[in-house]
């Protein structure tokens, strides 16, 4: 591993250190990038080409346009109506046309799942504090984001407004 990768790996840990990640998962992470000479890709400066909807975006990073779908998030569909409108105008109004890219897996339609950021701001979990999406529990390990989604329900924010299958979008695809 050579100096820059070094660095890389340091600034990663202190990113998932101020995200509070688990020590545990931390320390997985830096070992096997430190045995497989591979870390979880964060790219800084990405220009935001297309929002499409509250939790997908697509990002060009590098010269490279890469489709994200937001990690731990699921927003109302479009069809959905007025809360897939509102969730993807929440995260245009609150993305802006530079953010950065951390990458933590890619799911089976080949997208990169991430968390996104503006400044220092979690775009994913920012829409899970608004009430815009619901917490895709499913796929999501990260407790920050249950608990932001308690508060939103508990507040009443947003999809949680009102009753409905639109707090579920799984559920709602499913009727599909």
């Amino acid at each position: 591993m050579d100096k820059k990768q070094l660095d890389s790996l340091l600034s990663l840990i202190k990113h998932l250190q101020r995200q509070k990640y688990p020590t545990l998962v931390i320390v997985v992470i830096a070992i096997f990038a430190l045995f497989f000479n591979t870390l979880p890709s964060a790219t800084d400066g990405c220009e935001v080409l297309n929002i499409y909807d509250g939790d997908t975006m697509t990002v060009q990073c590098q010269g490279k346009e890469t489709k994200v779908r937001l990690y731990c998030i699921d927003a109302p569909e479009m069809g959905q109506t007025p809360w897939g409108k509102q969730a993807r105008d929440h995260l245009r109004a609150i993305a802006g046309n530079s953010v950065k890219l951390v990458q933590i897996d890619q799911d089976r339609y080949g997208r990169v799942v991430g968390e996104v950021y503006r400044g220092e701001v979690n775009l994913n979990l920012a829409q899970v504090t608004a009430g815009q999406v619901a917490v895709y529990d499913a796929y999501c390990k990260k407790s920050e984001y249950f608990q932001a989604e308690q508060r939103a329900t508990r507040t009443k924010l947003g999809i949680w407004s009102a009753a409905g299958i639109h707090q579920t979008p799984w559920e709602w695809r499913k009727q599909k």
